[in-house]
């Protein structure tokens, strides 16, 4: 895939790039393995405001994507690569030999045709799921389980990869992509590769109207409010944050106070990214 240019017709034509999408060989998604999404605008069941700069947008349909991989020894042809508008990856369309269609998401240099695999006894080959047990140290892969079985939790956006480091008897450690140092359990499925759509990094919007197709709404500062609507609203002219410091809509501690609670996981830590 290919990053564009566009002739700086106007203001915002001139600082935006896009995709060729010359990697793209169906324009429309597999009925069966689509269902409707209804835009929320981030309220929730009582209507309620709960993620706020939501709202609007071009209408989706949200593929049915097999994050488990728990297909296995069937073999499957990738019949298409499609555009999911959303995720930043690429999907390939899976033809099983029983007749089954699956979307997968799709590795870097999968191409239609090629033959995809999951399973124990499955080769080290791009596009292939196995239990990381099974898979050589050194090997990239991407859509790790966290849980035997619940299905591919991490690396999974654009051009993810977690690096296979090293085995022991229960787990394995990955040098996931922000850097940090992870024991999983060695049974958890992973796939082979690294996701598609590598140069995705390079996008550049160009203007606010493409953030607000994404059903991103304008984030208006603060310090821009009234009192009554911020902590750091009010004063006469532009006044500073002041004591006690930063602080969210309902007055919490932010801008580098740290919410992440302890959990259960977190021995299995071995770095962690902001120590990498």
């Amino acid at each position: 895939m290919a990053v564009k240019q566009y002739k700086p017709t106007s203001a915002g034509r001139r600082g935006a790039s896009g995709y060729t999408f010359d990697e793209i060989t169906k324009t429309t998604p597999e009925r069966a393995l689509t269902i409707s999404k209804k835009n929320s605008a981030g309220r929730n069941n009582r209507g309620v405001i709960t993620v706020r700069h939501r709202g609007g947008g071009a209408r989706k349909q949200i593929r049915i994507v097999d994050f488990k991989r728990d297909k296995t020894s069937v073999p499957g042809r990738v019949a298409a690569i499609e555009y999911d508008p959303g995720r930043t990856a690429r999907l390939a369309l899976i033809h099983y030999h029983d007749g089954e269609k699956r979307y997968i998401l799709a590795p870097a240099g999968l191409q239609v045709g090629a033959t995809v695999q999951a399973g124990p006894g499955s080769e080290i080959r791009v596009g292939n799921a196995l239990p990381l047990r099974n898979i050589p140290s050194g090997t990239q892969v991407h859509n790790v389980e966290l849980i035997v079985g619940r299905g591919g939790q991490i690396v999974r956006s654009a051009g993810g990869s977690a690096q296979l480091m090293a085995k022991e008897e229960r787990f394995v450690l990955l040098r996931l992509p922000s850097g940090e140092m992870r024991r999983v359990p060695a049974d958890c499925m992973a796939t082979v590769g690294q996701v598609s759509n590598v140069e995705h990094a390079l996008i550049k919007l160009g203007k606010a109207g493409r953030n607000r197709w994404r059903g991103r709404r304008p984030h208006v500062r603060g310090a821009a409010m009234n009192p009554r609507d911020h902590p750091h609203g009010g004063g006469e002219g532009k006044a500073p944050i002041g004591h006690p410091g930063p602080r969210t809509p309902w007055g919490k501690p932010t801008l580098g106070y740290r919410t992440r609670g302890k959990k259960a996981s977190d021995k299995l830590i071995v770095r962690r990214r902001y120590d990498a």
